[in-house]
């Protein structure tokens, strides 16, 4: 018999999606540490509350990216179908999360519980989800400002949730604003560094016109005749990415000391890749580039000092894009894709 309809049950609202919250973090520890070892090793450095957190926000984050890729723990791309439908679910689970639903993912388990304990917003969350939309719909940038729209979604605005996560006001506009220029600067030098990769996989996030005015014909860019203009279009990448991790420091020194460290050993750290890639010059894409351990470890060391002493030098120019150029209108939820 079914039951009537008075003594059915609505699903009850559960932090963490009814899971414990010392199971959400071990899951998540184990994310990052296969996901990301600079983060990682960077997280290692804020206090026990606030790293955590970063935990359980990198598990989303990488969750939603192996969702929105078809892949594993950032691995090889899988199929590429269906691009829509994986996009649907992203938004669907966050939702949820938001909501304090069981989604039956720990990794959204563990941003419903972050989102909780720090007061991420539904935006903060959209304007990340806006990042996979564009890869979902094969989107090329044409401008500069595309492609730092680019950036800006798919890691400037981790960069503004990581800020909330250390405790930054979401009222301090400034705070915001260098959180998220660190992002900024992460991505461009991920972009750098991944180019080839990203060439094979059949995408590019160098500027159309950047292109053009290089001469280089579209889908072109690694061929060997092309190649000392490609390294004159990255310098020009990198140029924009030191800019705006000078500018990040500036909010650094307002952070509390562990976090100060930890913000700025991630910054040396990813600073590094794209100053090796500018050093590399034509070889660049020959083999990955990446930071070895000790050479973290020298970085870190070195942050450690530069945070105690937190005396950043302002750069000689702010940056010319801010995330008031690109942060989506706040939104009372996320909006699903249409069928």
């Amino acid at each position: 018999m079914l039951a009537p309809s008075r003594i059915m049950r609505t699903t009850p609202e559960q932090t963490g999606g009814g899971r414990h919250r010392a199971s959400l973090v071990a899951k998540a520890r184990e994310a990052i540490e296969e996901g990301s070892r600079s983060f990682a090793a960077a997280s290692r450095l804020f206090d026990r509350t606030t790293r955590e957190r970063v935990w359980l926000l990198y598990a989303w984050c990488r969750r939603c990216d192996d969702i929105a890729d078809a892949q594993d723990k950032g691995g090889a791309l899988g199929d590429q179908s269906d691009a829509a439908k994986r996009l649907r679910s992203i938004k669907l689970l966050t939702n949820r999360a938001f909501d304090r639903m069981p989604t039956a993912d720990v990794a959204f388990d563990a941003f419903g519980q972050v989102a909780i304990e720090t007061g991420i917003t539904h935006e903060m969350a959209e304007d990340v989800i806006a990042g996979f939309a564009l890869d979902a719909e094969d989107w090329r940038p044409r401008t500069e400002k595309d492609m730092m729209q680019y950036c800006y979604h798919v890691a400037g605005a981790v960069g503004v949730m990581m800020g909330v996560v250390m405790g930054v006001a979401k009222t301090d506009e400034e705070m915001l604003d260098r959180a998220c220029d660190l992002g900024l600067a992460f991505q461009l030098n991920n972009i750098a560094r991944d180019i080839e990769e990203d060439d094979a996989a059949g995408r590019c996030y160098l500027p159309l016109e950047w292109l053009s005015e290089a001469d280089i014909p579209p889908g072109q860019h690694m061929k060997p005749m092309f190649r000392a203009e490609l390294v004159a279009l990255v310098a020009r990448m990198l140029d924009i990415a030191e800019t705006h991790e000078a500018a990040s420091r500036l909010g650094a020194r307002n952070l509390p000391f562990r976090s100060r460290w930890a913000v700025l050993s991630a910054a040396r750290i990813y600073g590094a890749i794209g100053r090796k890639v500018r050093k590399s010059g034509t070889a660049a894409w020959d083999h990955r580039i990446y930071i070895s351990g000790p050479a973290k470890a020298r970085h870190v060391a070195a942050a450690y000092f530069e945070a105690l002493l937190n005396r950043p030098k302002a750069p000689t120019e702010m940056p010319r894009w801010s995330r008031r150029d690109f942060a989506r209108p706040a939104v009372a939820a996320l909006t699903p894709l249409e069928e």
